[in-house]
Formats: C-alpha cells, structure tokens, sequence
C-alpha cells in the first residue's frame, strides 16, 4: 500500500487533502465510520457525503450508536471478544439509524500507552524555490532519527517549518533559502494494541481502517480555532484513562495518556462505602461532587450493599463521606497529569487555557479542582462542529467519535493517511533511515516527482 502524502500535492489547496482522503474512503463505502472504544461505552458515528458541509465546517452523522463497554479496563483491552460484540453492536445499532451498511471503521482510543514525540531535521536547499520534493526530503530525514522499539506509528504530523533562520512558516513551496528545517510530531501506540485492536475489529466482521489518538481527535471536535491558535490544553478524562492534547500556534505538539479515569473514582467509592460498582456509579452520577457543598454533612445517601442477603437493607452514609473519596482522586489525576506536561519539555503557553472533555468531566466540581491544580482558566467543552446530533450523544463523552468524522471530513492534514500508516511495520530501533517509512517515501518520489 502506498503512502498517501497529502501535505505535498502539487496542486491542491490547503483544505484538499482531507476532502481527498474523505472521497477516497468514500469510494469504499456509502459512509466513513469512527469507533470510540471507550472503558465505560463503545460509540459509532457514521457519515455520509451529504453530511459535510463544507461552508460551515460542520457535520452531521447520519447515524449514532452506542453501548456499554465490554473487555476493556483501563483504557486497555482485557478480551478481545467482548470488545469485538461491543464495537459490532455499536457499529449495528448506528447503520439501521443511517440505513446504511458500514464496511470498515476507524478506531479512536486513549489506550494502548499513547505517547508522542517531537523530532527535528534540516536539509540543504539548491538555487531554486522549495519544491514538494525537498518537502518530501525533511520528513524523510526526521523520521529517520525515530526510535521507537515494538511501537507504531499512528500520527505524523508537522509541527512548523523553516527556511534558513526564519521560523513559524507555515508553507515553504515557493520560498528560497539555504536550508529547510521541520519540527514533526509522531504519535505512536504500543504494536501489540495496535495488534489487538485490528484483532476485535476484524472480529467484528469489519475492515480495519486505522487508529486515531482519542485526545487528538476529541481536541479537533471541542476546540475553537483560536484555542488552537493562541495554544490550548485539552484534557480528555474518560472511565479508564486520562488523556491530554497540547496545541501551540495551531499544531498539535504533545500527546499523552494515564490509565486512571472515572472507573477508578468508581471503585473508590465502591470500596469506601462498601457497596457495589453499580450502585457506586449510580450515587456518583447523582451526587457525586469534587468539592464541598453546604450542609453536606446532614445530607444522607442510600447505596444498595454487598451480596445477595434480602435482609440487608441499603449503605447510609453522609454526603460528606461522598466528597471526600472523589477528590483525592481527581486531584491526584489532574496533579500527576500536570506534572507529567511539566516533565515532558511541551512547549504550552503560559497563558494557555485549558479544556476539559470526556464522561468523566461532568463530574460536579471537576472545573473547579483543574482551575485550582493548572492556575489557569478551565472550560468545559462538547462537540462543537456537529450541531444536529441529539441531546443524549452530543456530550462531552462523544468528542472522540465526533472528531473522528471531522478529520476526516476538514483535517488538519497529516503527512500519512492512518489507513497508510496502518499497513506499516513498527518503527525500527536502528534509526539507519531506511525504515518502511522512508523506503515507502522514496518510492513516492520516484513514482509521482
């Protein structure tokens, strides 16, 4: 399979690659698909052609469905066949809504330990304007310096460019200089979940599409442009992992992921009041809260207990018990994310805000905890390009699949296509430059320059 370098066509605009790649996988099927397989629910969108509209950059899926999650734990999956009945029911349940067959799906996750890292390379430069080819020779050249052993690929994404020493350019066709440098991000996901996520998928009797970052992708669907722009954190908080997604001057320029999410607050509370997970989940929803409330201490809960004795009556314990299991826990989460952005060099703006999206973040007092954790100011956000999706799939927990079908449909455009990527092997550890990506670019040279 040849891969698709969509930054480089020679005559297309800045907004033709994704719609190119959106009629290609179109070509395959009446509709694009995204699965979010998620710890606490598994959720399919479909897209049809008709649903982008291009003037507003917005959508609309012709078709949702979702189901409770099964065999994943911590945003990592603990059976395979389980997941491969979830994802089919989802994926069912969305076509009769479409009326439409889906043949293949691209899966968003926030397992499968997501890393990313920022690479950089500088090639000389000929008397002549920058060409696409000389394009072609900086990525090359930065994904030789990869390193990255049983990993794979999932995102190339260029971060900026430059021509001798001028920086922040946004596009070096044209220009003259000396040398052209290349800051590129590359997301990647351990092989063997990126192995076992093509086994449930082809389990569920579907074609393998690619893998796409959760806490990229949601960021596509709940940030504005300006929040891109002028830099943003956003903050994915799921049922088994926390993910997060650092933009700075419209590129997305750091990714990574926690496997502690809402299910752990679950179990917290499960334990500390000795009741069932169910019941633990129930009283969460309905007055679970990360911050103190007035006369919390007078207010009593019911939970059902442990075991099947009919004489038992119900766990009563003050709401104050109630709050004082949820936020430690969240503030333990939000701290350990904060550190963990610190420690990782990602160049965030001091005055980046920061956007919180996921099931998870509804939690009552979740803002408040995050403004207090980052000191800086904190919103809550949803799916913002698809204004037609009903009230109960346009939350803040339908960001990923949301933004699954909006990269498609708008970008940003990425380097490789993630059907491409998904016929690659792992990146090699030798760094000697002739990995399948570079093998695979060359050849592109060769049969398109």
């Amino acid at each position: 399979m040849s891969l698709t370098l969509d930054l480089m066509g020679k005559s297309k605009s800045r907004d033709d690659g994704p719609r190119a790649g959106l009629k290609a996988a179109l070509s395959r099927q009446p509709v694009v698909a995204a699965v979010d397989l998620g710890a606490h629910k598994v959720a399919c969108f479909v897209m049809k052609a008709s649903g982008v509209d291009a003037e507003a950059r917005t959508l609309t899926a012709a078709g949702v469905g979702y189901v409770a999650s099964r065999g994943v734990k911590g945003g990592a999956i603990v059976s395979a066949e389980e997941a491969a009945d979830a994802i089919a029911m989802a994926v069912e349940r969305a076509e009769t809504i479409a009326g439409e067959r889906v043949e293949g799906v691209t899966i968003a996750t926030s397992g499968g330990k997501l890393a990313s890292l920022r690479v950089k390379a500088r090639v000389g430069l000929g008397p002549r304007p920058i060409s696409d080819q000389d394009l072609m020779r900086a990525n090359a050249a930065a994904l030789a310096q990869t390193k990255h052993v049983d990993r794979r690929a999932i995102h190339l994404l260029p971060i900026s460019w430059s021509v001798d020493d001028q920086g922040k350019v946004r596009d070096p066709r044209g220009m003259v200089g000396r040398s052209l440098g290349l800051e590129l991000l590359v997301v990647t996901i351990s092989e063997n979940a990126f192995q076992t996520l093509i086994h449930c998928v082809e389990r569920a009797h579907l074609d393998f599409e690619g893998v796409v970052a959760a806490p990229y992708v949601s960021a596509l669907a709940a940030l504005e442009d300006d929040e891109r722009e002028l830099g943003c954190i956003c903050i994915d908080m799921g049922g088994g992992s926390t993910s997060v997604a650092v933009f700075q001057q419209g590129a997305l320029v750091h990714i990574d992921s926690l496997p502690v999410g809402g299910s752990h607050v679950t179990a917290d509370i499960a334990r500390g009041i000795s009741t069932t997970t169910t019941g633990a989940e129930r009283i969460k929803t309905l007055h679970g809260s990360a911050i103190a409330s007035a006369n919390e201490d007078r207010e009593m809960i019911e939970a059902p207990p442990r075991g099947d004795d009919p004489g038992a009556g119900p766990v009563v314990a003050p709401r104050s018990l109630l709050k004082g299991i949820i936020a430690p826990r969240v503030e333990e989460t939000l701290e350990l994310l904060r550190d963990r952005l610190k420690a990782s060099g990602a160049p965030i703006d001091p005055d980046a805000g920061i956007v919180l999206i996921g099931g998870a973040s509804q939690l009552a007092g979740i803002r408040e905890v995050a403004v207090r954790v980052f000191d800086r100011p904190v919103r809550l956000g949803r799916p913002m390009r698809a204004p037609h999706l009903a009230d109960a799939a346009s939350g803040p927990a339908f960001c990923a699949a949301a933004g699954a079908l909006q990269r498609a449909a708008f970008g940003p455009r990425e380097i490789a296509t993630s059907r491409s990527l998904a016929g690659l092997k792992p990146l090699p550890g030798s760094g000697d430059g002739q990995s399948p990506v570079f093998i695979r670019i060359r050849d592109w040279l060769r049969e398109n320059l």
